[in-house]
């Protein structure tokens, strides 16, 4: 939840604003559509091993958190934050098309993290630029992402049907094409000339300020990360024990786009559940489904059953997220808004790395078992958010 505020500066605003936004959403979550789910299939193809899988969507990950962050410092320095994302996208296409060179674990290895380092600050950077429609003109965040989110369970429903037809094959031109209309869209950009204020990703060039320090606010984003960072064995191995067990490409893109439309429900339905409940009682839910999901993920469920447990991602991501952004402006002066949110990205992706390095020698060992470790880190999330709930100030059970 991203509310828009009350006086919008009186200026005029770039024609078409909000569609034309839609539209930059689109393409980059296209290309994720295609590529979260069915990525590590297309690699499973080139007979590589679980663990070397895991490396290679392990490495994007580390750099992104630190490459997105000197993208983000270049776009703000530059002043019109447009122009970051055609060179994002065209050096995407770039690396997409150099995949096809050559199939070898540390070419691959390579490209691919090359790609992550370039493709990581577009869709932060278009975050940015709508969020500069938001403060300046009133337009409403939720309804330029959400279509970001519908692009995303189209291309998974489609990426399904495609590897059904082609098998892995399909991964690499179709992720091409989706580069090549991220290239497309960026000149719908709109101009919004130079930044007011500095944006997430260029706040992590420096030291987090003092009032972020507060252990209770560590605590609470470490908890929320490591729920997050929980995710990352269904994200690089999921597709891959789906299709092994024997569903189809297009059940394995239902299960997926199930996930994303339960988040963007949730999402939907977040004023009436911030006005009834609490924000601690929406973390804690979200802390607490997310041990309960990897705990019944090794299990024969069928595909019913994990339609169903997909639909946990209401909770374990989009419930808690909007708890936690919630709690952030309550705790965080606006000032700080933007280091605040550059904090929670690292958290974020400093986890969601690690436990992709991880899960890759957890399902070698354990095969989907392994699931069982992601319970764990899940368990040590829940304890971490507790612990910052127990040592908030001015609770009244300490007598604030």
């Amino acid at each position: 939840m991203i509310p828009s505020p009350q006086s919008p500066v009186r200026e005029d605003a770039p024609a078409h604003f909000v569609p034309r936004i839609a539209l930059l959403f689109c393409a980059p979550l296209i290309v994720n559509g295609f590529a979260l789910p069915f990525f590590p299939v297309w690699l499973q193809t080139l007979s590589l091993s679980d663990f070397e899988i895991g490396i290679i969507l392990a490495v994007p990950m580390f750099l992104r958190v630190f490459t997105a962050p000197l993208a983000g410092a270049l776009a703000d320095r530059i002043g019109e934050r447009s122009k970051v994302l055609i060179w994002s996208a065209v050096l995407s296409l770039l690396t997409a098309l150099a995949l096809f060179v050559s199939h070898a674990f540390w070419y691959v290895l390579v490209v691919y993290a090359v790609q992550g380092a370039v493709y990581s600050p577009y869709v932060p950077i278009v975050e940015a630029i709508a969020l500069s429609g938001v403060r300046r003109w009133g337009f409403d965040y939720a309804r330029m992402r959400v279509w970001g989110s519908i692009a995303f369970i189209g291309a998974t429903m489609i990426g399904g049907e495609l590897i059904g037809w082609f098998g892995g094959g399909m991964v690499l031109p179709a992720m091409a094409a989706g580069f090549a209309l991220m290239i497309v869209t960026t000149q719908a950009a709109p101009k919004v000339g130079r930044p007011r204020r500095p944006s997430t990703l260029t706040t992590l060039t420096e030291a987090p300020p003092k009032t972020l320090r507060r252990l209770d606010l560590q605590l609470l984003l470490i908890g929320v990360t490591l729920i997050s960072g929980s995710h990352a064995m269904l994200y690089a191995f999921s597709a891959i024990y789906w299709q092994r067990i024997g569903m189809s490409g297009t059940e394995i893109g239902l299960l997926w786009s199930a996930g994303v439309a339960a988040e963007v429900v949730m999402f939907a339905c977040a004023k009436p559940i911030i006005r009834r409940f609490s924000i601690w009682t929406m973390i804690f839910s979200g802390c607490g489904l997310a041990v309960v999901r990897w705990l019944l993920f090794p299990m024969d469920l069928g595909f019913g059953g994990y339609f169903l447990l997909q639909c946990f991602h209401a909770f374990t991501y989009a419930i808690m997220h909007t708890g936690m952004q919630n709690r952030l402006v309550d705790q965080v002066p606006e000032e700080l808004e933007a280091s605040a949110q550059g904090l929670y990205f690292f958290y974020s992706g400093i986890f969601i790395a690690i436990f992709t390095f991880v899960s890759g020698y957890l399902y070698a060992w354990y095969g989907v078992k392994g699931f069982y470790g992601m319970s764990a880190v899940a368990f040590v999330g829940c304890c971490s958010a507790f612990a910052a709930y127990l040592l908030q100030p001015q609770r009244p059970a300490a007598g604030g």
